[in-house]
């Protein structure tokens, strides 16, 4: 059998320990300085990082390796579904379904926390896929090996290009997302004659922030650069910092993945765009470094 399509079992809880999550008070703005800069770096970057708080570690350690600095303000909130009575219903159900795509890192946190609460394995003809290599790596830290993932574009467009998703009449799909997400991909295999039903195991919501000393920081030109990794972090960021920081932001230089933030961005009036080649923390940072050239 491809082991593209075979999930391994789940890996030693060691791993999963390994795995950590840190979670930090959204009432803030969270500053990570350089203690040493590295030398031959650009010089000192200020950048904001809208990522929710407990999967910005990553990329706000790539930055601040740089010499830049990182500036963290979560502008999502990651929470249970509304209605996870219904999610354990399918779960209960996997072994009836081909195929199990999760749609964002986040898809695969929740995605597979309520999997394990039911199941001791996953179903061994169940093939696995997920958009991009941030959910490829949560999967294989929790034992599925080689998931099939996009190879250029990591998006719900970049999955549909793939064969795997090409040929899927008569197959039984689920999808794995947060509550009220794209239609996209699953009307699109619908389409191609697949039978999709879809996992709601998260929920996304705009944190309750104060402002002030971000917009402070922002008024005295102390930030350089945004970085949005989602379409509905660039929104509530708009929404959260009002009609007063909207000039700020607009003229601020934005790093985003993928062609369909760009869009939302430029909607918003953003003057100052630049997208990463791929939906990674290197690429973003590649983007950063580009920009300041």
């Amino acid at each position: 059998m491809d082991r593209r399509r075979t999930p391994c079992a789940w890996a030693s809880s060691s791993l999963l320990t390994w795995s950590r999550r840190v979670q930090k008070k959204f009432s803030s703005t969270c500053t990570d300085k350089p203690i040493v800069p590295p030398e031959n770096t650009l010089a000192n970057i200020r950048v904001l990082v809208t990522r929710p708080a407990h999967q910005a570690d990553r990329l706000a350690r790539l930055i601040i390796s740089r010499g830049w600095e990182a500036i963290r303000f979560p502008t999502v909130e990651i929470l249970e579904p509304r209605d996870d009575a219904a999610l354990f219903a399918l779960i209960d159900r996997l072994h009836e379904f081909d195929m199990a795509i999760f749609i964002s890192a986040n898809a695969v946190d929740k995605g597979m926390d309520a999997i394990k609460s039911r199941r001791v394995a996953l179903p061994a003809q169940l093939a696995i896929a997920c958009v991009g290599p941030g959910g490829a790596r949560q999967l294989e830290r929790v034992g599925v090996v080689a998931p099939i993932i996009p190879k250029h574009r990591f998006d719900s467009e970049g999955l549909l290009a793939l064969p795997e998703l090409t040929q899927v009449h008569d197959r039984n799909i689920l999808i794995f997302r947060g509550e009220n997400g794209r239609a996209l991909l699953g009307d699109t295999l619908k389409n191609r004659g697949a039978r999709v039903a879809y996992a709601q195991c998260y929920r996304r919501a705009k944190p309750e922030a104060d402002t002030t000393a971000l917009l402070r920081r922002w008024s005295q030109r102390g930030i350089d650069i945004v970085v949005a990794t989602s379409v509905d972090g660039l929104q509530n960021l708009f929404d959260m910092i009002g009609p007063s920081g909207h000039t700020w932001l607009i003229n601020t230089p934005i790093v985003v993945i993928g062609q369909r933030m760009a869009q939302v961005a430029a909607e918003l009036g953003l003057q100052h765009i630049h997208v990463a080649q791929q939906a990674s923390d290197e690429a973003i940072v590649e983007a950063i470094k580009a920009w300041r050239g």
